[in-house]
């Protein structure tokens, strides 16, 4: 199946999809648009033709209705909750609603992923949650010194049952073969999650133990060749900040 079809007696020749082609392999060809192998599937083309004279016809297109400009989003409400946000260590014990998962996992897979390559894979920890967890706590209350590697506050933490999850009812593993497509997915997702009403923690650690022992890595069945990158923790927040935190001065330096 051709990953890209023109549909000639729609394509007027404008030659916006030509022009804006990442790979260059559109061209006009009797003044209508035409394809040449190297294509990318990055969907410019079906974004742009004005007559809708272009077909993905592998993807599904459910999504693909008119476009909101996050310019139309005002920017200093968006700053302001950007700043507001906090990593969530409290949660209480509700579920996530399904509609919402659906939406945090929909931010990840529209974040952009270098050369279209959309590599980046999702996991949700499920039933296995709870057991997954349990092998961290294991490996981090067994091993002698081996938290203090990552932190230093850990000396002075008690390594509880829910040390790991918080007790959060959603835990999903952001993996990839490239650790930058997983992070921007994760930081759509998150930031999505706030949009929510939910929480989100980061939690390093368990990237941590995923590398410390197979076994752990193994339970999460990733795809072939991928390696955790994020672990994202979601669910209401039992806590309420009442200002922004701190920062540091920024370094910005201008050459």
């Amino acid at each position: 199946m051709n990953k890209v079809v023109i549909d000639r007696s729609k394509c007027i020749g404008c030659g916006k999809c030509v022009k804006d082609c990442v790979a260059f392999s559109l061209y006009l060809k009797d003044n209508k648009a035409s394809v040449r192998e190297g294509c990318i599937e990055c969907g410019h083309c079906f974004a742009i033709c004005p007559v809708g004279a272009v077909d993905m016809p592998a993807y599904d297109k459910s999504d693909c209705v008119e476009i909101t400009n996050l310019s139309e989003l005002d920017s200093d409400t968006l700053l302001q909750g950007i700043k507001s946000r906090r990593t969530i260590r409290q949660y209480k014990n509700i579920p996530v609603e399904q509609e919402k998962i659906d939406k945090i996992l929909k931010a990840g897979q529209y974040a952009p992923t270098g050369g279209n390559s959309q590599n980046v894979a999702f996991t949700i920890l499920g039933s296995k949650q709870e057991r997954i967890e349990k092998e961290c706590v294991k490996l981090f209350r067994a091993g002698v010194g081996v938290g203090s590697k990552f932190s230093k506050s850990l000396k002075n933490t008690e390594i509880t049952d829910n040390f790991f999850f918080k007790g959060a009812p959603l835990v999903i593993v952001v993996s990839g073969h490239d650790s930058v497509n997983a992070t921007i997915a994760s930081a759509y997702m998150e930031l999505t999650a706030n949009t929510l009403g939910l929480g989100a923690l980061y939690s390093g650690f368990f990237c941590a133990c995923t590398k410390l022992n197979p076994k752990i890595k193994s339970m999460l069945k990733l795809p072939k060749g991928h390696k955790v990158v994020t672990c994202l923790i979601f669910g209401y927040p039992d806590v309420k900040y009442e200002r922004i935190a701190p920062r540091k001065e920024h370094k910005v330096k201008i050459l």
